[in-house]
């Protein structure tokens, strides 16, 4: 065992918990301080295990690195420094402690050499992000408890499917492996819930437009990125995730276009984008997995950008919808320059970091000879412009001029608006940045003159079908309906019918217990009140002669 200091993740989850003892400058230094304390604490960690002990005779190794982990723990850690830049004036440190809690326990998950410290930090995770939704205030609360909710199922089935491993196979130990047992389907099942999978992906466009304007900075960055390193670390190669990628895709695409709300569009996006990563998973070969991996890291980059834009223009006009903004560009331009810089990297725009790392997963597929899924992923990119890369920007920030005049928001957001943008350039300049972390040799040219034309062919057609379809597109003051619906609507009528069934069958079962009482209540009276059989005065001779039976019976019953 090598020498080892302080886990990475349990020294940022240990100043998560001191942020509400701290206040004014203090805190804003933790906030800082913390997560970059943090991202040196993982570049100490080695290959290997370099923490475990024995728990009820299974090895335990909370801490065990490799590239793989280090890639996913320096891209949380990073994000949480951003997060805690971005909120520096949020006047909540409840949600602040939470929110380090779970980027920590995102860290700590991604060094798990173990399935029950897997599974551990796992469940901190979702009582730290389910905190983070419910400080958003209002709506917030009752999205809070449907998240909780999701995510208890989610961890219930976790738990379920690792006892059953640990059962089968006597090992702790957190490996790959393929989904030939129902304990096994079940931790399959665990890690998609967090992914946002089929058929309970409304869990997250759900809650996290709830959440503050600056919570959901937070959210969006580790939930579905930790599912994606799990699913990354125990079933590479499982056929069944590209189909689940691919219809998270076209969900999130679909909706987000169909979507009025800005934070909601986001947290389609945000779907769509692991459904990317989880079919680069289902495909199974180095190139396509290390496509995922690099998408996972920059798209926590490229979708911080957006969703602090967006959270700028909320905490700045208190709208989040697109029928009441437009025409910001005029006073929030570094906002509008920023939030145009993340459209064009999950456009996968040249240049920028979404095209030099999501362009992996379809060529992954293309090596495989799996053409449709090639050519299903190359219709998504261009669906991910019509939405994200041209529909935020546009109504928010252009179309018809609203009226709206704020500022630019404060400095701490405005800086890290600006860092994250700045990775998204730098990265796409200079992938070898990007290549050097991952796991396995990069044997991949992004920029060749075959795939940058068409890539810039795909993008150019999709933004003329946008304003040639923009009246089609026009937001308008509507609900979409997702699946939540059957857990929110049709759940209330379940339960109003219950509830009135329920009722009725009580009422019943109260009346028919009364009504046997009452008739106990009578007889007894009836034989031991005053006028009863067993209460009246009986003559001495009478109860002399029935002793006398009684006595007589009894001897004889004795001698037989």
């Amino acid at each position: 065992m090598a020498d080892f200091l302080i886990p990475p993740g349990l020294a940022l989850i240990a100043a998560g918990l001191l942020v509400p003892m701290v206040q004014g400058r203090a805190r804003s230094v933790l906030l800082l301080a913390a997560p970059l304390l943090t991202l040196w604490l993982i570049w100490q960690v080695p290959d290997g295990v370099v923490l475990s002990f024995e728990f009820m005779g299974y090895v335990i190794a909370p801490v065990e690195g490799d590239a793989l982990s280090r890639l996913f723990a320096t891209i949380f850690a990073i994000m949480a420094f951003g997060g805690g830049l971005f909120s520096l004036n949020r006047d909540n440190p409840t949600e602040l402690s939470a929110a380090f809690v779970y980027a920590g326990s995102a860290i700590s998950v991604a060094f798990a050499g173990d399935l029950i410290t897997v599974f551990v930090f796992w469940e901190i995770m979702a009582v730290g992000s389910t905190i983070v939704v419910w400080c958003g205030g209002g709506e917030a609360r009752r999205a809070g408890l449907r998240y909780a909710a999701i995510h208890l199922l989610g961890g219930v089935l976790l738990m379920a499917g690792i006892a059953g491993e640990i059962g089968a196979t006597g090992s702790t130990e957190f490996r790959a492996m393929q989904p030939d047992s129902i304990a096994r389907w079940l931790i399959l099942a665990g890690f998609l819930i967090n992914a946002g999978a089929p058929p309970l992906s409304a869990w997250l466009p759900d809650a996290y437009p709830e959440a503050s304007w600056s919570g959901m900075v937070f959210l969006g960055a580790f939930t579905t990125k930790t599912a994606v390193y799990v699913l990354l670390r125990g079933f590479p190669g499982t056929e069944l995730l590209i189909y689940v990628g691919l219809y998270m895709v076209f969900y999130g695409i679909v909706y987000a276009i169909l979507e009025n709300d800005i934070r909601r569009l986001l947290a389609y996006a945000i779907v769509s984008q692991a459904g990317f990563m989880v079919s680069g998973i289902g495909i199974g070969s180095e190139i396509a997995l290390n496509g995922a991996a690099a998408h996972a890291f920059v798209s926590i980059i490229y979708m911080a950008v957006l969703v602090m834009s967006a959270g700028s223009v909320l905490y700045m006009t208190g709208k989040r919808k697109c029928t009441e903004l437009g025409g910001l560009f005029r006073t929030m331009p570094l906002t509008c320059v920023c939030a145009i810089v993340g459209a064009l990297s999950i456009s996968s725009f040249p240049l920028t970091a979404g095209f030099v790392a999501k362009s992996m997963i379809p060529q992954g597929a293309a090596d495989e000879n799996l053409m449709i899924v090639w050519i299903l992923l190359a219709a998504a990119s261009a669906g991910v412009l019509f939405h994200a890369g041209i529909k935020f920007p546009w109504f928010v920030f252009f179309q018809k001029d609203s009226g709206l005049r704020p500022d630019d928001p404060p400095w701490n957001m405005k800086a890290a608006m600006v860092l994250f943008a700045f990775f998204c350039i730098a990265l796409g300049v200079y992938p070898e940045l990007l290549y050097a972390l991952l796991s396995s040799p990069v044997d991949y040219v992004p920029y060749t003159g075959a795939h940058v034309v068409f890539q810039l062919q795909l993008l150019l057609f999709s933004g003329l079908a946008f304003f040639l379809m923009l009246g089609w597109l026009k937001s308008t003051m509507t609900i979409t309906l997702d699946f939540d619906w059957f857990y929110r609507g049709l759940g209330r009528a379940l339960q109003r019918e219950f509830q009135i069934k329920g009722s009725a069958a009580w009422a019943a079962f109260a009346d028919r217990t009364y009504r046997a009482v009452v008739r106990f209540l009578e007889t007894v009276y009836r034989h031991h009140g005053p006028q009863g059989v067993l209460a009246r005065t009986w003559p001495t001779g009478s109860m002399a002669f029935w002793i006398t039976l009684l006595l007589g019976a009894y001897l004889i019953a004795y001698y037989l």
